[in-house]
């Protein structure tokens, strides 16, 4: 399995560069830390689980702080829970 490259800079953001993001692929929003997990959608927005990130609508925005999604973090791999 591929590794999802490295990001420089201190944010981690993947700045809306969807080439960067796997399927499965966990992001936390950089203000409120809610972690959108494509197995579980996003109840809020009516987005069934197993959508992935990158196939979120162009509306979408952070559930419970209106977050741009550009501005999400791209989580670790070694963070995903077992």
């Amino acid at each position: 399995m591929s590794q999802a490259p490295a990001f420089d800079g201190f944010e981690g953001s993947y700045l809306g560069d969807k080439s960067n993001l796997r399927p499965d692929s966990r992001l936390e929003c950089k203000i409120c830390w809610w972690v959108y997990d494509p197995a579980t959608g996003d109840e809020v927005w009516q987005i069934p689980p197993g959508t992935a990130f990158a196939d979120l609508p162009a509306h979408w925005r952070c559930p419970q702080c209106d977050c741009p999604p550009e501005q999400f973090l791209l989580l670790d791999s070694a963070t995903r829970k077992a």
